[in-house]
């Protein structure tokens, strides 16, 4: 009977008796038949992708205490971070914000910086103060406090982007180059139907409290981010990085810089009829606008459907179509430089499609879907969201869920 108390869910999921499904599994039901409310406790559901709204808010050793009084500036692996608010007087410390968004340079960037520190990679500190400057190497087990931040990610849906002008177009809605002329490619983000927040669009249970995964950390969910709506929900989430797993997270290149990539993930308790018919929602469903990029204007009207079904959420490589090229345009075109050249996958890639694109002996395939407005056909050229990524993660939560290592929790943060 529906209406369980999260209380009662809980207690099924601690005695291993809870019935849990991943998004995607709960979808193929819902396309064979309307699911009775008795069939489901727990749907996982996850998301991977870009979202610029990402920081990490750190307390650096650089120096021994005393050696300095107030530091002015600080970089780590050459990305700026904010220096404060608490100024850590002769303490030998800096307290730092990095956003995700921040820069060395084209190639590396904030997304960059998490990774290679939630990876245990040594990062190089720089900090000015007083007129000095002071270095540093400091692994992420040498810093102490190490929160993540989500100001805003998980949105319920996301725009697609074509470029109508007859000129190629820099934007962060590309890999590295630009996006093609002339209605020559789409650029779509968001998971669709798996995505947490469309599965629970009113925020019924991911409500400030509520558990949750960032980056594979365990997450608390602060409540709506920044540019929410009613309409277009979206989340704040917060998580211990040290806690983080890199293959959930890095860097993205664009033709206009670097971009911060981050996953989330959350089980879904079923408690009313309004839970159920939020985890019933399919692709099909999924609004998604399309828009000119120059002007972000959404013009028409498009599902998840064209993203996502009956096309290869993978892409496949076939090593014996490789030409050989001396500069290989796959490798070039690599958002996330998984040098596609190796012929075989690493856990940087993300099925975004480039290399499909740009590989001139077809060796990756991918059947991308394509966006239909305004009489036209359009492409998609580039995916800023992995679903085959964010559909591993909701396999990991039911896993978790099935083994009794979930933890729902309500606006008080309790069961």
């Amino acid at each position: 009977m529906i209406g369980d108390s999260l209380e009662s869910v809980q207690k099924k999921i601690d005695s291993r008796r809870a019935k849990v499904y991943t998004a995607s599994e709960f979808k193929d039901m819902v396309r064979r038949r309307d699911p009775s409310s008795r069939e489901a406790d727990v749907v996982t559901c996850g998301t991977f992708g870009v979202m610029s709204g990402t920081m990490a808010i750190l307390c650096v050793p650089v120096a021994e205490a005393g050696t300095f009084k107030r530091a002015d500036t600080i970089t780590l692996n050459g990305v700026p971070a904010t220096v404060g608010p608490c100024p850590n007087e002769s303490l030998g410390l800096v307290d730092c914000v990095v956003y995700g968004t921040s820069r060395r340079d084209g190639s590396y960037g904030g997304g960059h910086l998490f990774r290679d520190m939630v990876a245990g990679k040594s990062i190089e500190v720089e900090v000015s103060a007083e007129g000095r400057t002071y270095r540093a190497e400091r692994t992420l087990s040498e810093i102490p406090f190490a929160r993540m931040v989500l100001t805003r990610g998980c949105f319920k849906n996301y725009t697609c982007f074509a470029n109508f002008s007859d000129e190629d177009y820099a934007t962060i809605f590309s890999g590295p180059r630009p996006l093609r002329r002339s209605f020559g490619e789409a650029s779509v983000s968001g998971c669709g139907e798996i995505n947490p927040v469309q599965n629970d669009p009113e925020l019924l249970y991911l409500r400030p409290g509520a558990s949750a995964l960032l980056n594979g950390a365990p997450a608390m969910i602060l409540g709506c981010g920044t540019r929410s709506s009613p309409e277009k929900p979206n989340l704040s989430i917060e998580a211990d990085m040290h806690q983080m797993r890199p293959e959930l997270m890095g860097g993205f290149r664009t033709s206009e810089g670097p971009e911060c990539l981050t996953s989330v993930a959350s089980a879904i308790p079923i408690t009313s009829e309004k839970g159920l018919g939020g985890v019933s929602v399919l692709d099909e469903d999924v609004y998604l606008p399309v828009a000119d990029v120059r002007d972000r204007k959404p013009l028409f009207r498009e599902d998840y459907a064209s993203v996502w079904k009956g096309t290869d959420h993978r892409v496949s490589i076939d090593p014996a179509k490789c030409l050989g090229c001396r500069e290989c345009q796959a490798d070039l075109s690599c958002p996330r430089d998984a040098k596609p050249s190796a012929l075989r996958r690493n856990d940087l890639c993300m099925d975004c499609g480039l290399c499909t694109y740009t590989c001139v002996g077809g060796v990756f395939g991918a059947d991308m879907g394509s966006v239909s407005f305004d009489g036209r056909t359009v492409p998609i050229g580039v995916r800023q969201s992995s679903r085959s990524a964010a559909e591993d993660l909701c396999v990991e939560l039911k896993g978790m869920v099935e083994n009794g290592n979930w933890k729902l929790r309500d606006v008080n943060g309790k069961i």
